[in-house]
């Protein structure tokens, strides 16, 4: 089997904040080909998904990391979770919050196929092919989870689309702080902050696109993708150097004189 452990990037800070910028991503430019555009939920959901099997089949292919790959992978995921969401939630009419219980039983399934398949759901033990295909269904199917669990929180549990970003931000605080204070298994806290990111990016996408008498910045899903799509683009850039880590680039901008 084709060894994956060198196609994954390194869980950095710049990984977490890379991947709520493609979440985010993946939540207005979902809308703008669904909504903006008016290409509906269902053929959205198929060009999408249509997106990520390209996508996926070349990550699967290649034998090395290929950030922009990897990245693209990530964020047609996102986009496609964002429309297969909403097509079970709205045009479906299943509501959010049944579509985040089938969202989390599907989820749940995946990882405890993989656990059996595998055992570990540790992405440092992904060394198979059949391990990374667990790797990315998992991913999609958070990334949809998470694009439910964000409306349920903005729309219909009264907290509003910044009230549901604060809450949680808050959770990704706390899972911060057990990964530093605690000895919780890092693989759980790595699987929770992966979801969580999700519904963190969807609401962060409402504020930045949403007109400001719904409690959002109003930069529209054109103007809030431009501005995500540039700064990801841009960290890419920035970290796909080998070996360069965040605590490198910390140090870098401390102390400029004495990194290399």
């Amino acid at each position: 089997m084709t060894s994956a452990m060198s196609k994954l990037p390194q869980v950095t800070l710049a990984f977490w904040v890379m991947k709520i910028c493609a979440t985010t991503l993946g939540e207005t430019a979902g809308d703008l080909l669904s909504m903006t555009l008016k290409v509906g939920y269902a053929a959205s959901s198929l060009i999408l998904i249509s997106v990520f099997l390209v996508t996926l089949i070349s990550q699967l292919r290649v034998r090395s990391f290929h950030p922009f790959l990897y990245w693209a992978v990530i964020l047609s995921t996102s986009t496609a979770g964002t429309t297969m969401s909403d097509f079970m939630d709205r045009t479906l009419g299943l509501g959010y919050a049944k579509g985040s219980l089938i969202l989390v039983a599907l989820l749940s399934g995946v990882f405890a196929l993989w656990r059996a398949s595998a055992g570990s759901l540790s992405v440092q033990e992904i060394r198979t092919r059949k391990a990374e295909v667990f790797y990315w269904v998992a991913i999609l199917f958070s990334n949809t989870l998470g694009t439910a669990l964000g409306d349920f929180l903005a729309d219909d549990s009264g907290l509003g689309f910044a009230g549901g970003a604060l809450l949680i931000g808050s959770l990704l605080a706390l899972t911060v702080a057990a990964y530093y204070f605690t000895r919780t298994s890092r693989v759980l806290l790595f699987w929770t902050a992966f979801v969580l990111t999700r519904p963190f990016g969807a609401t962060l996408g409402d504020v930045l696109t949403k007109p400001y008498d719904k409690g959002g910045l109003d930069f529209g899903t054109v103007g809030s993708s431009l501005i995500l799509a540039a700064v990801l683009f841009t960290m890419i850039l920035v970290t796909r150097k080998p070996g360069l880590t965040t605590d490198t680039l910390f140090k870098r901008a401390r102390h400029p004189h004495e990194i290399p």
